[in-house]
């Protein structure tokens, strides 16, 4: 059995930039209010002509780069997003493709907020295996082409953003620089608290007049209950990871969490005691862009020299589904 590590990470985003008093011009709301209740000053939207697939492939273009890997050293490709370019097939494909890789596997995955997690689970364990030597995981997200621009969704819309986040996993050659462990978790018995419904195959037709009218072609929240999950969920995997690795708190360098709201964040350091300086959040600047926000968040934190070779780090995420997990690794 091998052991694996990140070897490089990379990030792209939009360059057109939303600012709250943006969205204040669009739907009633105010910078203030949306600060208060999400910590989110601004984000980044594609303009047309952006896809997913180029913001993942610049993404692990910086990764391969930081790595030291060109495509050919590239043996699996894991694409974790809730919102592929097309309907089929996978977004991997198409950066795959956009990258010049062999004819390697190409693994689509949606798990959300949780997605980033999953994939680097799995790139684990392909790495463990020896089925890999290298394996990019990516988290790319165009939220922007499908949120309810107006009041009526103000309270969804106003949170999220578009952007890529990518990883290079590679074999490990010593204990200071190793994946230490995953913690993955769902439970679907309240799925319906943050969901998108239409349009469905489940449905005849997948899409309707009234569907629209009724704007269940938009993403539906719940706020109160995810935040109430997530606050419960996401301390429990960072627990989870600790007692795994007989860690205590203070041995912890960085927690990367997923960034789906600051006041969550804020509340889960609070809960197992953390102190501030300890968690990086950059939701900010980005807002929420689901399965891209761990690598995106990760990779300022190091650009940032928060994150130094040899860290201990705790990623941790929840999300729709509802999914939610964690993974300890040495930097």
């Amino acid at each position: 059995m091998y052991k694996s590590r990140l070897l490089g990470i990379g990030m792209h985003v939009p360059s057109n930039v939303v600012t709250n008093h943006d969205l204040a011009a669009r739907m009633d709301t105010t910078h203030e209010w949306i600060v208060e209740r999400t910590g989110i000053e601004e984000r980044r939207w594609v303009l047309p002509g952006e896809t997913g697939a180029d913001m993942a492939t610049a993404a692990c273009k910086e990764a391969m780069e930081k790595a030291g890997v060109g495509p050919k050293d590239i043996d699996l490709l894991i694409y974790a997003t809730l919102s592929p370019d097309v309907n089929f097939p996978g977004t991997g494909v198409f950066v795959q493709r956009n990258l010049g890789l062999r004819d390697i596997p190409c693994i689509d995955i949606r798990q959300q907020c949780t997605g980033f997690l999953y994939g680097l689970t799995i790139a684990d364990q392909f790495i463990k295996t020896g089925a890999a030597k290298h394996a990019l995981v990516i988290g790319s997200e165009i939220h922007s082409t499908g949120l309810d621009q107006t009041t009526a969704g103000r309270d969804v819309t106003v949170i999220f953003g578009d952007g890529a986040g990518a990883a290079v996993v590679g074999r490990a050659t010593d204990d200071e620089h190793v994946i230490l462990s995953t913690h993955l978790h769902a439970d679907g018995t309240e799925a319906e608290i943050l969901w998108t419904e239409y349009p469905a195959s489940k449905h005849h037709p997948r899409m309707s007049i009234e569907a629209m009218e009724q704007r269940l072609h938009y993403p539906q929240m719940q706020g109160k209950k995810v935040f109430k999950h997530a606050v419960t969920r996401m301390p429990s995997a960072i627990m989870e990871g600790m007692v795994a690795n007989n860690l205590k708190l203070t041995d912890i360098d960085m927690v990367i969490p997923h960034q789906a709201n600051l006041r969550i964040n804020q509340m889960v350091a609070q809960m197992i005691g953390l102190p501030p300086e300890r968690m990086h959040n950059n939701i900010q600047k980005y807002g929420n862009t689901t399965a891209a926000t761990i690598p995106i968040c990760l990779h300022e934190a190091i650009e940032l020299g928060k994150v130094k070779p040899g860290d201990l780090v705790c990623l941790v995420a929840f999300g729709a589904g509802l999914t939610w997990g964690s993974v300890f690794l040495r930097y």
